[in-house]
């Protein structure tokens, strides 16, 4: 039902059939009438008939394309494209059998597609990335999903929340209302529900003054309560076209206004931009009241159904549509807009890299930045659309037939916090591109390693309320570690300087932070390791450099104990240093156990005994 607002656009904006002969004609007034599930059925008597002909399949495939009926529409697309046919035929194919889970058959009617229109924008993004699917799948979770317990046997669709707890929202689940041929369910009416302090959504009831024999609904709802923009049809102006041939009046999908009255809508007014030639639908008001965002195939767009926006007046005028560019728009379909309160643009398309279907998307209007697929679980193989979300209420809502009838579904955002990780020479403040920064867990353990770019920066996005700390590596400077400090949502930025790698030789020794071993250990740890490395860049700028290794103790345990452990962890650091390349020659090391003390104590304190458990690494030739 959900594609209701986009076949009726298509379909009565200009529509192109013709019965190719007495056989098809009942057939075809059935199509015409958006009677798919009817429609169907003849065209499948004439293929039992023997009379299928390449039109009858293809009618058979745009039938069931139109009903998402996949595992058909793909059947018969196969008939179809037996002989050659437009672009468009096959990127449908391919839609379809991306629903089914079939994405390497889907990617090979992509790629006949993409020879056939290479000018097309989602041909174009295809051939960039055509195996694109394993990255979507493994990106970032952004909301758990749960189904909604008002859900009916019949569509629902479109759900907004408002500020006082009212979720509006179109269905077909109304048992007295007549049945529509497109899909045999009932036209579509709007529905309210409460919802509780504890969440839980109140019993369904129609909103009676909207109501009317026609087509109504999804709606959006202003800030304060008192403004409603929804759905409806043409119709209820008595603006239709006729098509005398076949016995139609052919309308569009209009936007209507009301205010609240009361406790009820009235003063309900069509809005100025609605017009005969063409569809406006799924209304999206923003929070000042002063744009309104909505989905249309008004000439001016870039192909198929396109998002725009109008402004709206304080007289409650409005202005001129303008289209919201390549940056949204494809040739395919752009539907379901949904501005939210922070001006973040929520839309389904079936024209962008997705599962399968409508896959939701969303964008920031006030950044300068790409359109994001929302990826798993809010996405899947089927259409997931329609998503809106209440910011003051932190809580979403989208629609989605992947149990096989549209669904509402509860979108609660998983938290998450951006570490944006800015990489800059600590001396000239100069960005440094292609450094290395590791995000490591409050284990130490290394999550992700990724490289700055030109701007020297990083973006991690990790999980609330939880320590990280970023580990930064550039050649020529010394790494550091920068604490990442648990915090619920946002963003950190860690502004990680770098001193050139010059700075950790002092004179006669190279000064590295504490190389720590394990107790009554000699290996070396990763975190020594990461000390170590600074040496090694050290001793690659300079290649005549040689270095003793001196390692130390504290005094506790026996003289020749401690001597040999010692011992062994200079013999470990050397090794470390030689399994990185540099030759045996410029690097040697000895214990000294506790012969040498930085402290002289006999009652040590911790912090001196930790003094003097210590690593030197002296400059035996510059």
């Amino acid at each position: 039902m959900k594609k209701l607002y986009i076949v009726l656009i298509l379909v009565f904006a200009a529509n192109t059939i013709k019965a190719q002969n007495k056989d098809t004609a009942a057939a075809d007034k059935l199509y015409i009438s958006l009677e798919y599930v009817d429609a169907a059925e003849a065209y499948k008597k004439l293929v039992d008939d023997g009379k299928g002909s390449p039109y009858v399949y293809s009618q058979l495939a745009e039938s069931y394309y139109n009903m998402f009926n996949y595992k058909e529409a793909a059947k018969w697309y196969a008939k179809v494209i037996e002989t050659q046919q437009e672009a468009e035929v096959y990127y449908k194919y391919a839609q379809m059998l991306k629903a089914d889970g079939k994405y390497e058959e889907a990617n090979k009617q992509m790629g006949t597609f993409a020879a056939k229109a290479p000018n097309d924008q989602r041909a174009i993004e295809f051939k960039k990335d055509p195996n694109y699917l394993p990255k979507l799948r493994s990106q970032q979770k952004l909301y758990d999903l749960k189904n909604l317990n008002i859900n009916s046997d019949k569509a629902d669709f479109g759900a907004v929340l408002t500020n006082d707890n009212h979720l509006y929202f179109a269905s077909a689940r109304s048992k007295g209302r007549k049945k529509y041929g497109w899909n045999e369910e009932p036209f579509l009416d709007l529905y309210s529900s409460v919802m509780s302090g504890d969440g839980v959504f109140g019993e369904p009831q129609p909103v009676g003054e909207i109501n009317s024999k026609f087509h109504d609904g999804p709606a959006t709802i202003s800030a304060d309560g008192n403004t409603m923009y929804f759905a409806s049809e043409s119709f209820k102006e008595k603006e239709f076209v006729k098509d005398k041939k076949n016995n139609l009046r052919q309308g569009q999908v209009y936007i209507f206004k009301a205010t609240k009255d009361g406790e009820k809508w009235g003063n309900i007014k069509e809005v100025s931009f609605n017009n005969k030639t063409y569809s406006v639908s799924n209304p999206s008001l923003s929070k000042d009241g002063k744009t309104l965002y909505f989905s249309s195939d008004m000439p001016g767009g870039q192909g198929g159904i396109d998002i725009w926006k109008v402004a709206v007046s304080g007289d409650g005028t409005y202005g001129t549509p303008e289209n919201l560019g390549k940056k949204i728009n494809t040739e395919g379909n752009e539907s379901f807009p949904s501005i939210t309160d922070d001006n973040k643009l929520f839309f389904s398309s079936d024209g962008r890299k997705g599962f399968g279907g409508l896959d939701v998307f969303m964008i920031d209007t006030d950044k300068d930045n790409e359109a994001k697929n929302v990826g798993l679980p809010v996405n899947s193989p089927k259409d997931d659309f329609a998503f809106s979300f209440n910011t003051a209420k932190n809580i979403g809502f989208f629609s989605s037939n992947r149990d096989g009838n549209d669904n509402l579904y509860i979108a609660t955002p998983v938290c998450s916090v951006d570490v944006i990780t800015t990489v800059k020479d600590a001396l000239t403040g100069k960005a440094l591109s292609n450094a290395s920064v590791a995000i490591l867990d409050n284990k130490k353990n290394i999550i992700e390693t990724k490289t700055t770019n030109m701007d020297g920066i990083v973006v991690y996005t990790v999980d609330c309320d939880k320590e990280y700390s970023v580990q930064v590596t550039n050649d020529g400077y010394e790494g550091n570690v920068f604490p990442v400090a648990k915090t619920r949502g946002g963003k950190v930025d860690i502004a990680a300087n770098l001193q050139p790698i010059e700075k950790i030789i002092d004179k006669e020794v190279v000064v590295l932070n504490d190389i720590f071993f394990e107790f009554n250990k000699s290996n070396v740890t990763k975190e020594g390791a990461y000390e170590l490395d600074k040496l090694i860049q050290v001793m690659v700028k300079y290649p005549n450099m040689e270095i003793l290794v001196k390692s130390h103790t504290d005094n506790r345990g026996s003289d020749q104990y401690n001597l040999s452990l010692s011992d062994r962890r200079a013999k470990s650091t050397v090794q470390y240093i030689l399994s990185k390349g540099v030759s045996k020659t410029r690097i040697s090391g000895k214990g000294y156990g506790e012969s040498e003390p930085k402290i002289s104590c006999t009652d040590c304190t911790e912090e001196q005994h930790a003094q003097n458990r210590r690593s030197e690494f002296l400059i035996v030739k510059q």
